[in-house]
């Protein structure tokens, strides 16, 4: 059960981009935009809001893929885990959102959460636990077949809880 209040840290995207995920680790093919954009599904943010700020990787953009990086955490412990939730949207069958995790001491980069696209074009929430013993980033991966007309997948309202 979430407890929406001081504790946990929200990038909703509405003003820019948060603390957490700094301008300099957005890489080109996301771009923070909302329906008036004219750029294609989604329509609107995970509330239904059409004015409302999310961020988007599109098939219109020469990119395919493109990465999000967190700031630098520090390590978790028993009481403090870090949780991310986060709304996402993946058109139908041709894009993928993947969560990876870097820690301070190694260049692999480990994947613990992916979603590719189903039949229903929808926003979504999920919630990831991240137990580290040592300092580490969150990377959101997104990619899309340029090919396809139509073709995105969307990030919204991501929160970090106190143990981030």
């Amino acid at each position: 059960c979430f407890n929406s209040g001081s504790s946990w840290n929200n990038c909703d995207f509405e003003t820019n981009v948060c603390k957490f995920l700094p301008e300099v680790n957005l890489q080109p093919g996301w771009k923070r935009r909302n329906c008036q954009s004219g750029m294609g599904p989604p329509y609107s943010d995970h509330n239904g809001n059409e004015s409302a700020y999310f961020l988007s990787l599109s098939s219109e953009m020469q990119s395919s893929s493109a990465a999000l990086r967190t700031n630098i955490f520090l390590p978790t412990d028993e009481e403090h885990l870090c949780q991310i939730r986060f709304y996402y949207w993946v058109s139908q069958m041709s894009g993928t959102l993947m969560v990876s995790l870097q820690k301070h001491s190694e260049d692999t980069i480990t994947n613990i959460w992916q979603f590719s696209g189903e039949l229903r074009n929808q926003w979504n929430i999920n919630t990831i636990t991240i137990n580290s013993t040592e300092k580490y980033e969150v990377i959101f991966s997104g990619m899309v077949e340029t090919q396809r007309q139509g073709a995105s997948v969307a990030i919204d309202d991501i929160t970090f809880s106190e143990g981030c």
